[in-house]
């Protein structure tokens, strides 16, 4: 008698090989027949005419404080995940010291544009260690999620108030290394920092990882190196690359004999030579004994700024401290004369480098306003109202912005939807320096809703004909999975998980994104749910039937070494 049995389905495998028609059947979790199964079933789903999939990978989600109190981690389920990575960029919720916790909090609600409300009554920090972080979540999740282990929350448990902006001693270093191993031991992924300029804490200052040194980032590597089924994911810079960039990257990859995903490649055909250039960290890494890997976004991103969170722009130079401050203090900030012509000259100047396309104010859009003096103004760009008030579009922006006290929903210009740079995706989708994902589902709540980068990827690959669905699927399953070493998921194959997605792929998509209010205190986030997907399983449960949640939560904790095999860098 099986539990679950999918009959008469496409079965898309996530080798790449071709669909075949097959049930599909699952007993205890797992799937135990593919073929002509005749065996009764408890529940028995009838895909003809759909396909069916391993569960989606997500390998760049920030959901360590959302799975708390929305064990689905939505809206990613609704969108064929089943299995996602927290702890990316250095930042995590452990281990803590209960006098960080409040500085973890507020750091998170800047870096990751979490609301500080929410965080404040959904976090409660009933754990000190790594391992009992993993424990609170373990048995309570719809999908199966591991996380790694972030270099901030690290350094601030062993560094205090000095981990941010100083460099750590050597005996510093040590208890890093000594934390970091216990961490690990209790199931962490591996390990993640960042150095990106993008980063900066809720004082305006740079997040702790961004005073490490070299030394001491390859002392941790050695230490993940020492540990089973580990990995590594880093944030170098943003933009582009500099020959200690690719120098630290390859050594940090060749000290821990792992992989190293960097994180985003966002390209456009206008600067194809820019993402090939990128890419090469792959060929610099290989060269000197280390594996590197780009992480890059399969879908145009439409971006949201806000002047409330100030992410991003307060890597504009001179921005950082004016984005820093308090929402009084900031809107009187934005209507002084003077420090409107010192921010605009400082988002113009030739150090913004490629973020001066950013600040590009003329083209912005207003997305969304709330004062009555902005009503009509929303869908416009902030050039076209400036020319029609005879002012500068700056001016114009700032006036909107503080009308609003900060709450203007902005958008820059979308690129990338032309033929050639769909082309240029689809060649780097393919690309073994490579690897599909950047979700950073749980985190910029008011500014991203590429949570739905699956659906979106299969859209785009239907529609603008780029490749075959099994290759599609294959690049969002099996080559996630196999990069981070997670044992038996990512295909359907006798014996493995059943993480399963049943959809259309006529009609697979994205749905719309909207604005929802329902986070801890009432705070809003952009949500989005799915077209096309009929059922999303995961080991064997359904957590997802005909768009909605189920309720189940049938989930694991992936722990490093029990979960996960060791993936070496060569």
């Amino acid at each position: 008698m099986l539990d679950l049995l999918i009959r008469g389905a496409d079965v898309v495998d996530g080798t790449g090989a071709p669909r075949r028609r097959a049930d599909v059947g699952v007993r205890d979790g797992r799937i135990v027949a593919v073929g002509d199964v005749s065996d009764d079933a408890t529940n028995v789903i009838d895909a003809d005419g759909l396909v069916v999939t391993p569960g989606f990978v997500d390998i760049h989600t920030h959901y360590d404080a959302q799975v708390l109190w929305d064990p689905a981690v939505t809206p990613s389920p609704l969108h064929g995940v089943t299995t996602v990575v927290g702890g990316n960029c250095g930042f995590t919720i452990a281990p803590v010291e209960p006098s960080e916790t409040d500085y973890l909090t507020r750091m998170l609600a800047r870096v990751e544009g979490m609301p500080l409300e929410s965080l404040v009554a959904g976090v409660s920090y009933d754990w000190r260690s790594f391992g009992e972080y993993l424990d609170r979540v373990d048995g309570a999740t719809a999908v199966n999620a591991g996380f790694l282990v972030g270099h901030s929350a690290i350094r601030r448990c062993v560094m205090g108030d000095d981990a941010v902006g100083k460099p750590a001693s050597q005996e510093q270093i040590e208890a890093m290394q000594r934390l970091l191993a216990e961490s690990i031991t209790a199931g962490g992924l591996g390990f993640s920092s960042s150095w990106a300029p993008t980063h900066n804490d809720a004082d305006g200052n740079p997040v702790p990882s961004r005073a490490a040194t070299k030394d001491e980032l390859l002392a941790l590597c050695e230490v993940t190196g020492r540990h089973e089924g580990t990995t590594l994911e880093f944030i170098p810079a943003v933009g582009g690359f500099e020959q200690e960039h690719l120098e630290l990257m390859a050594d940090m990859s060749r000290t821990a004999n792992r992989p190293l995903n960097w994180n985003v490649l966002v390209p456009t055909a206008q600067r194809a030579d820019h993402a090939w250039k990128m890419l090469e960290a792959g060929d610099y890494a290989a060269s000197h004994g280390g594996r590197v890997l780009a992480l890059t976004l399969p879908d145009t991103m439409k971006t949201y700024l806000s002047f409330k969170s100030g992410f991003v722009l307060d890597a504009l130079p001179g921005w950082a401290k004016t984005m820093a401050l308090p929402p009084d203090e900031k809107m009187r900030a934005l209507s002084d004369p003077a420090e409107r012509k010192r921010l605009l000259e400082g988002s113009q100047s030739p150090e913004a480098g490629m973020l001066r396309g950013l600040a590009n104010w003329t083209a912005m859009e207003v997305s969304q306003t709330f004062a009555p003096e902005n009503e009509g103004l929303a869908g416009r760009t902030v050039g076209d109202i400036a020319r029609e008030r005879g002012q500068e579009p700056f001016d114009v922006l700032c006036d909107i912005v503080v009308a609003d006290e900060l709450r203007t929903v902005l958008c820059p210009p979308v690129r990338g939807n032309d033929p050639e740079t769909w082309q240029l995706r689809r060649d780097i989708w393919r690309d073994p320096r490579a690897v599909v994902g950047a979700s950073d589902a749980g985190a910029h709540l008011d500014m991203l809703s590429t949570f739905n980068y699956s659906t979106a990827m299969l859209r785009a690959v239907r529609e603008h004909d780029l490749m075959p669905l099994e290759e599609a699927v294959a690049l969002l399953t099996d080559r996630q999975a196999r990069l981070y070493g997670v044992r038996e998921r990512g295909r359907i194959a006798d014996g493995w998980h059943a993480d399963l997605v049943v959809l259309d792929p006529e009609t697979v998509a994205p749905g719309p994104i909207s604005w929802r209010n329902d986070l801890p205190a009432g705070a809003g986030r952009l949500y989005g749910e799915a077209e096309g997907i009929a059922r999303v399983i995961v080991n064997g449960t359904e957590i997802v039937r005909d768009g909605e949640l189920t309720g189940a939560t049938p989930g694991t904790v992936l722990r490093s070494g029990r979960d996960t095999e060791t993936v070496t860098a060569t």
